[in-house]
């Protein structure tokens, strides 16, 4: 699951985003609504987990912004605000749950969980498969094929094909890439990325004229079904 937090205050982003990523889910955070913004040109995400007060643009109106744009993606609003008429007017602006703070981790987990599963049964996602060009990712029963041959990875490889699968088409970068997949928040200089790139690069595209995983110069990786 790929989640984007919007919070300003730093002991509860970090609350957050340590906890989400035990549970195995992607996180990214954003301090604020202009951040997040920038980053739903780039990805796409499950599920939007979204602070009301918030510097410079509110959280009602980034809802209200997101749903003219015509971004239906899960909204979870998060506040401190807990009066009748503040759940009503994130509501009123296109969130699609309320959870005021302070909340339970287990909560928390219990309505993202609730919010995406509905948001999939709304668009019927088909079998749990993620497909790119003629290569298909299980994600339930943990598998991946290409034509007719099955591909065996690695559970760290197939977390990182998965997060390539889900941002199909668009580049992301080596940060975000350790962020996902090794719960590393910066660029350490590792080259684990561009190792295990290299082991699906293998596994994928060797023998396959039609080469998905391309490097981006100076930017990152794309997994893509585009020339």
């Amino acid at each position: 699951m790929n989640i984007l937090l919007v919070e300003d205050d730093k002991r509860v982003r970090e609350f957050v985003v340590k906890g989400l990523k035990e549970q195995g889910w992607f996180v990214t955070a954003a301090p604020s609504a202009e951040q997040a913004l920038n980053l739903l040109k780039d990805n796409e995400w499950d599920i939007i987990l979204l602070d009301i007060m918030l510097p410079g643009m509110d959280g009602v109106n980034f809802t209200q912004m997101l749903r003219h744009k015509k971004n239906y993606t899960p909204v979870l609003s998060i506040s401190a605000l807990n009066q009748s008429e503040d759940k009503v007017r994130a509501l009123e602006a296109g969130a699609d749950d309320y959870l005021s703070k302070p909340f339970s981790f287990d909560e928390l987990c219990a309505r993202i969980k609730a919010l995406t599963r509905r948001f999939k049964q709304n668009y019927n996602e088909e079998h749990n498969q993620i497909y790119c060009a003629d290569l298909v990712m299980d994600t339930e029963r943990y598998r991946v094929s290409r034509g007719n041959k099955e591909v065996s990875l690695s559970p760290k490889e197939f977390k990182l094909l998965r997060f390539l699968m889900e941002n199909k088409n668009k580049v992301v970068t080596r940060t975000q890439i350790l962020s996902a997949v090794w719960n590393i928040d910066y660029d350490n200089y590792t080259n684990a990325v561009d190792v295990y790139i290299s082991y699906l690069r293998n596994k994928i595209d060797d023998q396959n004229a039609h080469k998905l995983i391309k490097t981006v110069k100076g930017r990152g990786y794309t997994i893509s079904d585009q020339d």
